[in-house]
């Protein structure tokens, strides 16, 4: 398994640069690094050289580089469905349709790339994978996506099968099923083959993003007033899809004296302007980006304690608010929501309390 390393911050503030120069760097040290690259632009032949076609292009030795073209992925994402397709209906009707003809709709790149990024780990081909998004909310979401898509199945499930709707359907379920699948179909619609690989596959997105040490991001800036305050936003934001931001990179700056007030206890790095054609200077600059398990955790479970804690960085208890349903509690701060499913110890227990402490959401039950 790969380490997942990504870059948050405002445009131009030299996220890509940075994501280049830390995989050159893990590569010399003899890890074997992709650099998926997701913006097209002519400053990355600048940067890198030509990055073509949709599969990983070697570039020096243990580096490797592709351009993730949402079209592309789609294409070959589409195969794969016609495969799952033909394995469990009798009569496939997909294979008519060809992922040439098939166009990208909003939010489908996100999911795409996310898939790339979990095969492309999945391979065991990569020690560390540098993904160059968006390096916004958009970036957030993609990552976000697994917890997301996990709570919609458990809550959709729930509404249906207390629903009407869904005692009514279910004594027809299987034989109807039997007719139409290759594949034995109990009562519970989201019990079924393909429905639970797919929720396995969730659960080991949620599990990687839960582990710093397997997906983390870090912060860039410069000493400009909106760039600090989008790094302090997307830090929050990050926190509420559970990343785990492990330090800040103050661009083309000498010192960070009055920058790392604003973004402490993390660490701030500053990196002076380097010259493009001379890689080293800045690889030199560069934290060690495999020290992010020891920045704040986006949430701590004390069970003994009965107690949750969510670190929300840029946010004042005038910005959050809490609720609960069931064996669940939604946090929301600012425009992000975020459903934490209780450990059983926990679950079904009355919040007694909450408070706001040192960016700290303190829950107690």
């Amino acid at each position: 398994m790969a380490l997942i390393l990504t870059f948050l911050g405002k445009g131009g503030v030299g996220r890509t640069t940075i994501a280049i120069a830390a995989a050159k760097r893990f590569a010399i040290q003899g890890k074997r690094v992709l650099l998926a690259l997701q913006e097209p632009g002519p400053a990355l032949d600048v940067l890198l050289g030509e990055v073509s076609g949709v599969d990983p292009q070697e570039l020096s030795s243990n580096l490797f580089a592709v351009q993730l073209q949402a079209a592309s992925l789609l294409e070959r994402s589409w195969e794969e469905v016609k495969k799952l397709e033909a394995q469990y209906l009798r009569t496939p009707f997909f294979k008519e349709v060809f992922g040439q003809e098939l166009g990208v709709l909003p939010g489908m790149d996100n999911a795409l790339v996310l898939n790339a990024l979990r095969e492309y780990d999945a391979s065991g081909k990569y020690d560390v994978i540098v993904y160059d998004g968006a390096g916004d909310q958009a970036t957030l979401r993609l990552f976000g996506m697994p917890e997301i898509l996990s709570w919609y199945t458990r809550r959709f499930r729930k509404v249906f099968a207390d629903s009407d709707l869904g005692r009514t359907l279910s004594p027809f379920l299987q034989p109807i099923a039997s007719a139409v699948l290759n594949v034995s179909w109990t009562d519970d619609l989201f019990n079924q083959p393909a429905a639970q690989q797919a929720t396995n596959i969730l659960e080991q997105g949620k599990q990687a993003l839960a582990d710093p040490k397997r997906v983390a991001a870090y912060l860039v800036t410069t000493d400009d007033p909106a760039a600090i305050a989008t790094a302090t936003y997307l830090w929050g934001a990050a926190q509420q899809v559970g990343l785990t931001v492990g330090g800040v990179l103050l661009n083309r700056s000498h010192e960070s004296g009055a920058v790392a007030p604003a973004f402490a206890p993390l660490t701030v790095t500053p990196i002076p302007t380097q010259a493009i054609d001379d890689w080293q200077p800045l690889m030199d600059v560069l934290p060690d980006f495999e020290q992010a398990s020891q920045a704040p955790r986006p949430i701590a479970i004390n069970v003994a304690e009965r107690k949750v804690s969510l670190f929300l960085p840029g946010f004042d208890k005038k910005q959050v608010k809490l609720t609960q349903s069931g064996p669940e509690i939604t946090i929301e701060a600012g425009d992000q929501r975020r459903n934490i499913l209780l450990p059983p110890e926990l679950s079904g227990k009355p919040v007694a309390g909450a408070k706001f402490q040192d960016s700290f959401l303190i829950i107690s039950f």
